[in-house]
Order: structure tokens, then C-alpha cells, then sequence
């Protein structure tokens, strides 16, 4: 479920830059060639984005069990997934089956709305170049785990993660620019949980706008854990690191000891 979209953000094609990170952080978002040869990045190398190995139209979702390796080819909508807007109800370019496993892909435009885990999944150096509806959307019950590492996404409109269902979402190691909420527990499901968020060493550059990084319902008992976070091109800290909600009203923002588990340490500006 999303809100209403604000008006979609398009900048030319730009090489994204490098620059270090937090001592002990280890590399934010890894190249695809260096995941898929099985190497990594010296620590002090910032998120690169790669070049696709190849480009697959996408015009029925793809079903995935077990694992994945997309090999760093870009798959991008067409036909019925041909959407990039922020209609309610498209359809995924893949859809994880409970303990599937995606990894090494890009994600193009139009990107529908990116990738469903129907329960545990894992998502491993997949990068978004310009999110449709949404990047991936979480719909396991209670007790799932869905884990994000590496990659990263830019250019959505709304949001880049939504969870859907219950459970925990763990994402790590991952780049997001252009962006109006990074993560976001639904807060008009038709079925509530309570959910949890873990996010460590994320990369988030400013849009000189308002934009959130977790999202989540205290009424709800939701928890976000924020650790590692590098914020870029934020002079007026305009990034709000957790926005709290009660549902879909927006009830404050900050850290607490309760549902926004941070502190001023866990937040570097850059």
C-alpha cells in the first residue's frame, strides 16, 4: 500500500561519486563485479553503480525459489510491467517464494513495482536505477525475516522499501539517492503487525527536500534501528532519519528508547 505520490524527480544520468566512509564501515554498496568475482572493495571505497552485463524486457513477473544469480544483467518492465508510476496494485519483475534468494541484478526502467518477498527472501547486490511504484515490498507474516544486502536504489518517487507484512527487515550495506522514504511499515494494510527495521551502513544523499529514512507506527509498536548512516548533501538536514506515525499520521521524529533506536553517533554528515 502506498500514499499519494508526490510529482516524480528526473535527473540526467550522473557518475556517481566516490568518497570515504566511516572508519570500520567496510564498502557501502559493492560494484557488481566485485560480488559476483567474490572480492570486496577496499573499506574506504564509497558505492559505485555498474554497468549492466546485459538487458532483459520483462513483460510477466518472473517467479523465483531457491537462488537467483542474475549475473548483473538489467531487466526492466514491458507490456503489462511496462509502468513506472505510483498506481496501486502492479505487479512485481520478480516474485520471491518463501526462503528465495535474488542476487547480481539491476533493476531498470520501468521497474513495476520491483520485487515481492512472499516470506523469508534475500535480496544481494540488487540495484534499482530509477524505482516504480516501489523497490521491493516485504509480505511475509509474523516472524519473517527478509534481509537487503548490498546494492542500492535511486530515483523513487515515494518509496524504496515497503513492508507489507510482518516480521523484520534487515538492510545493510546499501546507497539510496533521490528518494521520499527509504523504509516505510505500512501504516493502511488492511492487516497490521508490528514490525521491526534494522538498518546499518547506508549511504543516503539529500535531495534538498523533506525526505524520511525509516517510517514507521508507534501505535503499532514498530521498532527502526539505525546504525552506520552517512548522510550526503544535507547541509540543512533536511533528511529525517525516523519519522514516527500512527498509522498514516505523522506524530514526531527523533530518537527514542522505545521505537527510533539511535543516537547522534550513529548519524554522520557529510
Amino acid at each position: 500500500m502506498t500514499s499519494p505520490a508526490e510529482h516524480r524527480v528526473r535527473h540526467p544520468h550522473r557518475t556517481v561519486r566516490r568518497h570515504a566512509l566511516l572508519s570500520g564501515l567496510g564498502a557501502l554498496g559493492l560494484t557488481g563485479a566485485a560480488l559476483v568475482g567474490g572480492s570486496t572493495l577496499p573499506a574506504a571505497e564509497a558505492a559505485t553503480w555498474p554497468s549492466p552485463s546485459g538487458s532483459q524486457a520483462v513483460s510477466s513477473t518472473i517467479s523465483v525459489s531457491g537462488t537467483r544469480d542474475g549475473g548483473m544483467v538489467r531487466y526492466y518492465g514491458s507490456g503489462n510491467l511496462a509502468g513506472d508510476g505510483q498506481e496501486e496494485g502492479q505487479d512485481p519483475i520478480f516474485k520471491l517464494a518463501a526462503g528465495a534468494t535474488l542476487k547480481n541484478v539491476i533493476i531498470g526502467a520501468p521497474g513495476a513495482d520491483g520485487i515481492h518477498c512472499e516470506g523469508n527472501c534475500t535480496l544481494q547486490n540488487v540495484w534499482w536505477e530509477d524505482v516504480g511504484e516501489d523497490a521491493a515490498t516485504f509480505r511475509g507474516g509474523n516472524g519473517t525475516v527478509a534481509t537487503v544486502s548490498g546494492g542500492g536504489a535511486r530515483k523513487a518517487a515515494d518509496k524504496v522499501f515497503q513492508h507489507n507484512g510482518g516480521g523484520t527487515v534487515n538492510i545493510s550495506n546499501f546507497a539510496v539517492s533521490e528518494f521520499k522514504t527509504f523504509y516505510r511499515s505500512c501504516g493502511d494494510c488492511s492487516t497490521q503487525y508490528t514490525r521491526k527495521v534494522n538498518l546499518s551502513n547506508i549511504e543516503v544523499t539529500g535531495t534538498g527536500s523533506t525526505a524520511r529514512i525509516a517510517g514507521i507506527n508507534t501505535n503499532r509498536s514498530d521498532v527502526a534501528t539505525l546504525r552506520g548512516i552517512t548522510i550526503l548533501n544535507d547541509s540543512s538536514r533536511k533528511v529525517v532519519p525516523c519519522q514516527k506515525y500512527n498509522n498514516t499520521t505523522a506524530v514526531g521524529t527523533g530518537p527514542d528508547s522505545t521505537n527510533c533506536l539511535y543516537s547522534s553517533s550513529d548519524i554522520t554528515y557529510r
